[in-house]
């Protein structure tokens, strides 16, 4: 048996472009163009490489972000890709029979299934798969947050020496970091792992926290904000309806928001959103004192946003109600 650590890049369409208007017969988040894969031995030992580039098909303009993380250019893609069916072809035939997929992250092996069930290519081969993030969580410190693959590396004393976000540099560094987990030992209490980060926070939690939830089962991103600036913006420390303010977007489905109790003043609330397996999302909510580190990141968004708000308040453009007047006839007439 091998475990054979992946990890792709992918294309998606720049919104509202005629790509991201296509109406797609399997729902797709991206369309990959490059997988990287190092196999891990039985006994831990990293071995050969695997590295493919893939023409788009139905996102074929390259998304000008992610051209810029990955350094991937439109022209390299032209010149080496190959098709998907091809590139699956390939890899299968690289990575042998009796293998275990190791992501670092849960995004992967959703996006490669994805894009198999979009050319009618069989998923099956896919099914033993573990998130290496929760393996080192589980041997390390114990948390569920989902960690920075440049964390793990630093924690185990990994120098970087392949290319970041690159899909076999990326790759190359998971598998060094695996190979110094008890994998076997990680498949084993693998389940208890996933249980504990789905039932815990997703996110890094920083100092001023005073209160953490986990709420479940809304329909939609809109919903679960609404829903944290209502009805479960509640005080933690006398339980009332607080007021909300304004949500902020941060990286990672997160966001932020300053609310206020009458009573009991103002608190920092962090939300991160995620989706449910079968469609609802998640929330994992965060309330922090209004003089912590959290309440002041936000007051610094809120000044970057409205940086004059105070001193050059909009101004507002009136309606005519009118005929246009003739721009040669006297007003005072």
């Amino acid at each position: 048996m091998n475990y054979i650590v992946l990890d792709m890049e992918w294309n998606q369409p720049w919104p509202g472009s005629p790509s991201s208007k296509k109406v797609l017969p399997v729902a797709m988040r991206g369309e990959i163009i490059q997988i990287g894969a190092v196999r891990v031995t039985e006994d831990q030992q990293v071995a050969d490489e695997f590295q493919i580039m893939i023409k788009p098909k139905f996102f074929r303009h390259l998304n000008r972000r992610v051209s810029k993380l990955t350094g991937i250019k439109e022209a390299r893609l032209r010149e080496e890709g190959v098709t998907f069916p091809e590139a699956m072809e390939q890899f299968r035939s690289w990575c042998g029979e009796d293998i275990v997929f190791l992501t670092w992250g849960f995004d992967d092996i959703g996006i490669l299934r994805e894009n198999l069930q979009i050319y009618n290519l069989d998923t099956s081969f896919t099914d033993r798969w573990y998130n290496a993030q929760m393996m080192f969580n589980a041997q390390t410190d114990g948390s569920n947050s989902q960690k920075a693959l440049k964390t793990a590396m630093e924690a185990f004393g990994i120098e970087a020496s392949r290319p970041a976000h690159d899909a076999l540099g990326d790759a190359y560094h998971t598998a060094l970091i695996c190979a110094r987990l008890d994998l076997k030992r990680g498949a084993d209490e693998y389940d208890q792992a996933l249980k504990s980060h789905e039932n815990g926070f997703h996110g890094a939690e920083l100092p001023g926290c005073i209160a953490r939830q986990v709420f479940y089962d809304y329909p939609d991103k809109h919903a679960a904000l609404a829903a944290m600036s209502g009805e479960e913006n509640l005080c933690p420390i006398c339980g009332n309806r607080m007021l909300s303010s304004r949500w902020f977007a941060q990286p990672g489905h997160r966001y932020m928001d300053l609310a206020t109790c009458p009573e009991h003043g103002k608190f920092l609330i962090r939300v991160r959103l995620s989706q449910q397996e079968g469609g609802p999302v998640r929330v994992s909510r965060l309330t922090y004192e209004a003089t912590s580190e959290a309440a002041e990141a936000y007051a610094r968004r809120v000044e970057k946003a409205d940086p004059q708000d105070a001193s050059r308040p909009r101004r507002r453009r009136r309606r005519r109600t009118g005929p246009k007047p003739d721009a040669n006839q006297n007003p005072e007439a």
